[in-house]
């Protein structure tokens, strides 16, 4: 411990963080910053524990339960760029701001539920409360940071959101266990009125820069419409709605998932059409030609990926193709869970302070060795070294995560709405992606007749099942490494005020 003290004191890691903290605007945002994604993390990945439990309680199948989790996926993944830009006209903290009401009331309502219907109704209304929170964060971080300080300063909600994810997965546990479904949706509430207490003195820094933008921006909502359906759709097409099997090769899968991507594309060509020729485009298809802007989200996405692929695939893999119990995939997960506690703060502080050109490719290939060598090796060495394995996916996405969001941020100066809306946009869609593929590919991999075959060649199919899809993970990992290299991350050269107005102080806080 005196060895680790010295290094931290060396390294000088301490003061850099407090130089976030040197003035009350600043401290401010950093608190809200931390309740609100703590909230938003406590609203999404541990409420699908409840899926059970409520199909139980309202007397339904898990399928038509788990519409919670997917109508708030639905509508925070369609309207997170929306969010952004109507944080642009009206003000990033207002909207921010009525996002975590809104999450709140939501939350709340939804543990008084008294039918499926009406709880599937109020968590679409946290899927909002989700995206107006996360589409103006990333705005208000960079307005308040300067490109010198932003990679530190993501760090913060980073931490907060793993923190709510944790506190999730062990308390909702115990609720469901000992308590009620109820419970879950409720803890949101001490939460939501904290994050709403310290989110509140943020208002004063914008109500001038809400009022002199409000005037001047329109907002194509024609656009924004077409946008949210094609985002929705892709999401949809990802997702086992349909009858049978969750497979993405059965008769009944492949009845829904052609048509759903065909559908998709249709809108999407469509959308694109529609942005260009229109003289107030609600997605601006310019800001795109920023080459290292469009190549940060590229890894953005890649990244995300490689989350929801392992949030797929290793349960599958330890239950199927190992043949242990359910709780056994938690002991796999935990400690990925656990890194993100403290490495995206050294993350943050390493691309601030040396902004190193290999930081970042190197943390996604360590995500793809991870995936190598549990795809290749999981069948062949004692369980309790498949976590060990699974280490350097978990430090590379923790590691890469603060550093990337800033040089997302950084790369677009000029519009910070925009590269807010899309860092938040290329998450979700990263998301949807890495399910869709991970899935996909396994379900392709695996023979006909597995519910049918004996448990020991089941459980080595689903292994080189699991293989086939790692491997295009790793494939799609070193794509994302690749142009990592190339992306330039410029900083360390303190910029003024982009075109955005900077806020100011009203006067009356």
């Amino acid at each position: 411990m005196a060895l680790l003290g010295t290094m931290v004191r060396r390294l000088n890691v301490v003061s850099t963080f407090r130089e976030l903290g040197t003035d009350k605007q600043r401290r401010e945002t950093m608190v809200a910053l931390a309740f609100t994604q703590l909230l938003v993390q406590l609203s999404s990945i541990p409420i699908a524990l409840t899926i059970p439990s409520v199909a139980r309680y309202f007397d339904v199948d898990v399928a038509q339960a788990a519409w919670l989790v997917i109508v708030r996926l639905l509508v925070l993944g369609s309207t997170v760029f929306l969010a952004a830009r109507l944080g642009e006209k009206y003000g990033h903290a207002r909207m921010y701001l009525l996002g975590a009401v809104i999450l709140c009331l939501g939350s709340t309502l939804a543990s008084t539920s008294s039918t499926l219907n009406q709880l599937i109704f109020w968590s679409g209304l946290v899927g909002i409360g989700g995206a107006l929170i996360t589409a103006n964060s990333n705005a208000i971080l960079a307005m308040v940071f300067d490109n010198t300080e932003r990679g530190r300063a993501f760090s913060v909600p980073a931490v907060a959101a793993r923190l709510g994810g944790l506190i999730g997965l062990v308390a909702f546990g115990l609720f469901l266990q000992f308590v009620s479904w109820r419970l879950v949706f409720l803890t949101s509430l001490p939460i939501g009125l904290l994050a709403i207490r310290y989110s509140y003195p943020l208002l004063k820094y914008q109500v001038q820069q809400a009022a002199a933008n409000a005037s001047k921006i329109n907002i194509n909502y024609m656009g924004a419409a077409l946008m949210a359906v094609t985002l929705g759709t892709f999401i949809l097409s990802g997702l086992h709605i349909h009858e049978g099997a969750e497979s993405f090769v059965s008769p009944e899968a492949l009845s829904y998932h052609i048509p759903m991507n065909l559908l998709f594309l249709a809108l999407l060509a469509l959308f694109i059409v529609v942005q260009q020729r229109s003289r107030e485009p609600f997605l601006d298809l310019r800001y795109f030609k920023h080459k290292y802007f469009s190549m940060a989200l590229f890894t953005n996405t890649t990244a995300h990926l490689s989350m929801l692929a392992v949030t797929t695939l290793i349960p599958i893999m330890v239950e199927d193709g190992l043949g242990q119990i359910p709780l056994m995939v938690t002991v796999v997960l935990f400690p990925n869970q656990f890194l993100g506690l403290f490495l995206p703060t050294l993350g943050g502080w390493m691309y601030d302070r040396y902004n190193p050109r290999w930081f970042r490719p190197a943390s996604l290939a360590l995500i793809a060795i991870a995936f190598l060598m549990v795809g290749f090796l999981a069948g062949d060495v004692p369980f309790w070294v498949l976590p060990i394995m699974l280490l350097p996916a978990g430090i590379g996405f923790n590691l890469f995560s603060t550093a990337n969001n800033a040089v997302v941020m950084n790369a677009l100066e000029e519009s910070r709405t925009f590269a807010s809306g899309m860092l938040e946009t290329t998450r979700q869609m990263g998301h949807t992606i890495g399910t869709t593929i991970s899935a996909t590919v396994l379900g392709l991999a695996l023979p006909v007749a597995i519910n049918v075959m004996p448990v020991f060649e089941a459980q080595a199919a689903y292994r080189q099942g699991f293989q086939y899809s790692a491997l295009v993970v790793v494939w799609i990992m070193a794509a994302g490494a690749f142009v990592a290299i190339f992306t330039k991350t410029s900083h360390g050269v303190r910029q003024g005020p982009s075109r955005e107005p900077v806020p100011q102080p009203s006067g009356d806080g």
